[in-house]
């Protein structure tokens, strides 16, 4: 007998959303999407590798987390890394963003080695992040938290800011206006004096999102940012995610639902036990064997 999934039964079609395949991205404001817009210097040309991720290894005692992993992010993409549960996904992101220090290999943006940096200097490098549980400080307004992601940019000393030269005003004001063009363009602008504790937990994800763009990142990495989404919301945060690229972003994006990577993404990484066992475009990879045999298992007739 071989492996098998569950029929997914129709929807009434007055409530199936579209699918996820023709959602296309959010219609911006010029002005806002301007505003918005990525704004450090960027070397490396549109097309070619941003990141490289070279022979990684990252062991927890006798446990092999990540065997040799390599892969590229070209800027410019956005590049979807999934695999099964315990496939190293999350272990890979956090081994990128400094979190984990690699047993082995190296991580490159730009040409620089990032093993061993903190995470805060992974960040001001270039590679910003969210989490899969939402980490915002609750008492903070919307716009307050953004502001916190942009102080990572600015280049006031303490003094400076205690004595509030000029030179922190003008960082201060210039913060609030870009604070305000991100969190419109995420698309929650009116909740921008809102205490993020307050805010629904789909607005909590696009807080995150703009405060992860606050830092002014080379590549943005979304870690499960659709979790506990419903279908709707899924789109509409795809679509976001969409408009991002579109604005001069490179994203690199980890997801459990397949439909949804398969629909907004340029290129999938696949892992399944620390391994990658493709590297490719999503049409590519939905066909592929060795991805259907890791997520749906190998039919018995085979594995005998």
């Amino acid at each position: 007998m071989g492996a098998h999934s569950e029929e997914v039964p129709e929807a009434d079609e007055t409530s199936t959303p579209a699918p996820i395949e023709e959602i296309q991205p959010l219609e911006v404001e010029e002005a806002v999407a301007e505003a918005a817009a990525p704004e450090r210097e960027i070397d490396v040309a549109i097309g070619d590798d941003l990141i490289v991720v070279k022979d990684l290894t990252i062991k927890f005692g006798g446990l092999v987390a990540l065997d040799n992993v390599s892969f590229t992010i070209k800027r410019g993409e956005i590049l979807g890394l999934i695999g099964p549960n315990g496939a190293g996904k999350t272990t890979c992101f956090n081994a990128m963003t400094g979190v984990y220090k690699p047993t082995s290999g190296q991580i490159l943006l730009e040409g620089s080695l990032l093993n061993g940096m903190k995470q805060h200097k992974i960040t001001r490098a270039g590679l910003a992040r969210t989490f899969q549980n939402i980490r915002l400080f609750g008492d903070m307004t919307a716009l307050e938290n953004v502001v916190v992601g942009l102080d990572a940019r600015h280049k006031t000393s303490v003094v400076g800011a205690l004595l509030r030269l000029p030179r922190h005003r003008r960082e201060e004001r210039s913060a609030i206006d870009r604070g305000m063009a991100l969190l419109e363009f995420v698309g929650i602008a009116e909740h921008a004096g809102a205490q993020a504790r307050n805010l629904s937990y789909g607005s909590q994800r696009r807080l995150e999102i703009a405060r992860a763009l606050a830092t002014d990142p080379k590549v943005l990495c979304l870690d499960e940012p659709a979790a506990g989404f419903n279908p709707a919301e899924k789109e509409d945060l795809m679509a976001l995610i969409r408009t991002i690229r579109n604005d001069g972003y490179t994203v690199l994006l980890i997801e459990h639902d397949m439909k949804l990577v398969m629909g907004v993404t340029d290129r999938i990484v696949v892992l399944e036990f620390g391994k990658k066992i493709a590297d490719d475009v999503p049409h590519v990879i939905r066909e592929d064997p060795k991805v259907v045999s890791a997520y749906l298992g190998e039919p018995e007739d085979d594995a005998a």
